[in-house]
């Protein structure tokens, strides 16, 4: 092995040759991650490092309690939802039908005795509650007067600091004095759009595109333009600089790493073409990276911002979807922007919350999220690959499924002749909850695709729930 090449990465070509010419038959048990790394002399994580990188190429299956399997070459084609192709024309969609809906699903999701398959936030099972708890006692020791004043308008400096040194995860090279900390992803967005946008303006945004970036972006009086999106790469570079030639577009809202709902993850490649585009034609980016921390593979994505030379991406992430869905604790680093929000912030959303995100500075600042963000990682790819698994045997032939390498969100996408919107009426009385997929766009199309969240552990339930699901949907197609 060459001291330039990691150990992981030469391990996983070796093997996955080996795979590629069929000299292991189809469905064969490989050797355990103990076995490789005594016969190989290398640690454990590197050969675990090494099989997720095969596991992400589909040569390898992950079968829990059991372990890595050669994946069946017929499985490898599994179908992809097709590539997204909206019109370029901004629609408005019935609003009212759409919240009404929304507004049902969501006062369901904390219901007992319900499976909320429709809820994209971690169980509070996979959540370090104790931990989080003794954390938030720190906080109320060490601030002044146990944090019932007003923190710095940018935010508590303490998380900053700690969001700043994050970012050495994706090479950036972020300051505290660069962030200013929002109640929660979506008011970040909010406080960028509010700071390059005034209402009439129009915003690109991958379609399909999570139900709430549309509804903020209407909200805020502007137009919104859904791209051809990609379920593995993400947006239409070519149709983006189509419209940005033309002068369509005044402000870009992506979620470039895995992205709700389909999953995609742009390039490295890619994100910079993005940033390079952007810059010729001087229009801002809000990148929403709150899924970068969710990876699947052995190194986190970098978001756009790595790539930005002129202050035109505003990075945008939070710990809702990772850490405290409650806290409601996000930053954003505006880059030319900076004063544009935090004048904002200061007269629209004012201070925000000490308490809790000193408690996230403490929780950040002794590595403890790192070795959390493992653990739920671990959780959610396992849950990702078995969710896939229970899908493929119970749903009709031709149900086509994303491959998200991140997050837990699966896009599935139906036959023709089906609708969403009624199979989540009648799941409703199974008491199972689904996001169907015309919530995901402000156009006509998607009514046979809906959303499937896999924050959950893997269990009898689960598994129950996806069959009753798969078997309403043979219903559907047979009739």
């Amino acid at each position: 092995m060459t001291s330039r090449t990691p150990k992981y990465q030469t391990i996983a070509r070796q093997l996955g040759d080996k795979l590629r010419l069929g000299q292991l038959d189809d469905d064969v048990k490989l050797p355990s991650v103990r076995t490789l790394s005594r016969e190989l002399r290398v640690s454990i994580n590197t050969v675990q490092q090494a099989y997720y990188c095969l596991e992400a190429e589909g040569l390898v299956e992950a079968r829990p309690q059991s372990g890595y399997y050669a994946r069946s070459r017929t499985r490898r084609q599994d179908a992809l939802p097709h590539r997204s192709q909206p019109t370029a024309n901004p629609q408005q969609p019935d609003v009212p039908a759409r919240d009404s809906l929304l507004l049902r699903l969501i006062a369901l999701q904390n219901q007992p005795d319900w499976l909320p398959l429709s809820m994209n936030v971690p169980a509070p099972s996979l959540i370090p509650i104790q931990k989080l708890n003794k954390a938030l006692q720190q906080a109320l020791r060490t601030m002044p007067n146990a944090g019932i004043g007003y923190d710095a308008i940018p935010g508590n400096l303490a998380l900053r600091q700690q969001i700043a040194r994050y970012t050495m995860f994706w090479g950036g090279n972020l300051t505290a004095d660069e962030l200013i900390t929002t109640e929660g992803c979506t008011a970040a967005l909010t406080l960028c759009l509010k700071a390059v946008t005034k209402p009439g303006d129009t915003v690109a945004v991958e379609s399909p595109a999570y139900f709430g970036i549309l509804q903020t972006v209407l909200s805020l009086g502007l137009q919104v333009l859904e791209l051809p999106t990609d379920p593995l790469t993400g947006i239409d570079l070519t149709a983006l600089d189509e419209h940005l030639k033309a002068g369509r577009v005044q402000a870009c809202l992506f979620v470039t790493n895995f992205s709700n709902p389909l999953g995609s993850c742009m390039t490295d490649a890619g994100k910079q073409q993005l940033v390079r585009l952007l810059e010729t034609y001087q229009v801002p980016l809000i990148e929403d990276d709150l899924y970068g921390d969710l990876h699947y593979a052995p190194h986190r994505p970098v978001p756009c911002k790595a790539f930005d030379r002129q202050g035109l991406v505003l990075w945008c992430g939070s710990f809702s979807k990772t850490l405290a869905p409650g806290y409601r604790v996000g930053w954003v680093a505006p880059g030319r922007y900076y004063d544009a929000l935090l004048q904002l912030k200061r007269f629209q959303a004012g201070v925000s919350p000490g308490i809790t995100q000193q408690a996230i500075a403490h929780f950040l600042a002794n590595d403890r999220y790192e070795l959390h963000l493992h653990r739920l990682r671990q959780t959610l790819k396992s849950n990702c690959l078995r969710y896939q698994q229970t899908i493929r045997a119970s749903f009709p032939i031709g149900t086509r499924i994303s491959k998200p390498q991140g997050s837990f969100s699966l896009w599935l996408e139906l036959d023709p002749a089906i609708d969403t919107v009624s199979l989540c009426e009648d799941l409703l009385t199974q008491k199972i909850s689904i996001m169907p997929g015309t919530l995901f766009s402000l156009q006509p199309q998607y009514a046979n695709c809906l959303r499937l969240s896999y924050g959950m552990p893997y269990d009898q339930r689960v598994e129950t729930g996806l069959q009753q699901i798969g078997q309403l949907v043979s219903r559907y197609s047979a009739s």
